[in-house]
């Protein structure tokens, strides 16, 4: 019932479904141009993530691009809403209840990956901190989606139980 009370008063909307005025995010933009850029970024981040992933296996500095592209990559694909809803309105939602703890979860775990990457030099930690900033971008991106959270939970604990 409380989940039915959030998606009515529109805080677990996804994204596109939320009646955005596109012409408050940036005039001089049309709304195809915004969907284009949200899809390019998106789109660039992932490719940046995949990069990222090929250029571990280059001896030496690899780690240290891996750990940079790899989140250079998740950063990417997560600003990409700002062409939709513009930075005032991203920053929101990435901080409203019903996300806040993914977000941050997701951007400790990216600041992680970095210094694991570039500082400390430990190839296992970073690709471990690697898959738990996936997992938390992941948990992150399906808030925007109506009931995602709660099926992944579902499925969860039938498998697990």
């Amino acid at each position: 019932m409380d989940k039915l009370r959030q998606v009515l008063r529109g805080e677990d909307e996804g994204i596109l479904q939320q009646g955005v005025d596109f012409s408050s995010v940036c005039p001089s933009m049309s709304r195809t141009s915004r969907i284009k850029w949200f899809l390019i970024c998106f789109i660039l981040g992932f490719v940046w993530s995949i990069i990222g992933c090929v250029l571990l296996t280059i001896p030496g500095k690899g780690l240290v691009l891996f750990a940079i592209f790899y989140t250079l990559g998740n950063m990417t694909s997560m600003s990409s809403t700002l062409f939709l809803i513009g930075p005032w309105n991203q920053l929101k939602k990435m901080f409203s209840e019903t996300r806040w703890f993914a977000t941050c979860l997701a951007l400790f775990f990216a600041v992680l990956t970095l210094i694991s990457g570039l500082y400390w030099k430990k190839m296992l930690l970073t690709v471990l901190l690697c898959i738990f900033q996936f997992l938390a971008m992941t948990w992150y991106s399906i808030s925007y989606i109506p009931y995602a959270r709660e099926l992944v939970k579902r499925t969860a604990t039938t498998m697990l139980v």
